[in-house]
């Protein structure tokens, strides 16, 4: 079916970007924010295993990924990299914000699924919970930031567009 094709290509770009987020971050915090790179580091592991699954799925199925992949992990390098040098506390709204618009995507997916692919579904509730936790780690340490309401509003949309563009490309 073409729409779960285009399900599983987006949210394989979608954790591809978020690993390139991740390591930016990380390269950064090793320097300036020593105390959060563990938590970063087993986040980059949830969102590997998340890619390795989806990638998994697209070999099985014989599904191409997406054009885009190259400029969705440039796009998530330098996003990483920004929010990091703003902060601590920018980091954890890029997360929050990204998390957020993810979720919000996700339920739309496993409302699609549910009746239409089981191994696809089951895929996209396998990542709901840890997405779901790295949305508390974002609202419970970003929302003082005085920066946080620009950086949450420009990465959700940025966000919400790269997941418009991947069901394109």
């Amino acid at each position: 079916m073409k729409e779960v094709d285009r399900i599983i290509r987006v949210d394989h770009a979608g954790e591809h970007g978020a690993i390139q987020i991740y390591r930016a971050q990380i390269l950064i915090s090793r320097i300036l924010y020593r105390d959060i790179v563990h938590t970063l580091e087993n986040m980059l592991r949830h969102e590997q295993e998340h890619f390795r699954r989806f990638d998994q799925l697209l070999k099985s199925r014989r599904v191409r990924h997406c054009y885009a992949l190259a400029l969705w992990a440039m796009g998530g390098f330098v996003l990483g990299v920004f929010t990091a040098f703003l902060g601590r506390n920018a980091i954890w709204a890029c997360t929050n914000s990204i998390e957020t618009t993810v979720l919000h995507h996700l339920d739309w997916q496993l409302a699609f699924l549910r009746n239409k692919d089981r191994d696809a579904y089951d895929a996209v509730l396998s990542i709901k919970s840890d997405e779901e936790d790295h949305r508390q780690l974002g609202q419970a340490n970003g929302m003082e930031s005085i920066v946080y309401g620009p950086i949450f509003w420009v990465v959700r949309k940025s966000t919400g567009c790269a997941i418009w563009l991947s069901t394109k490309l």
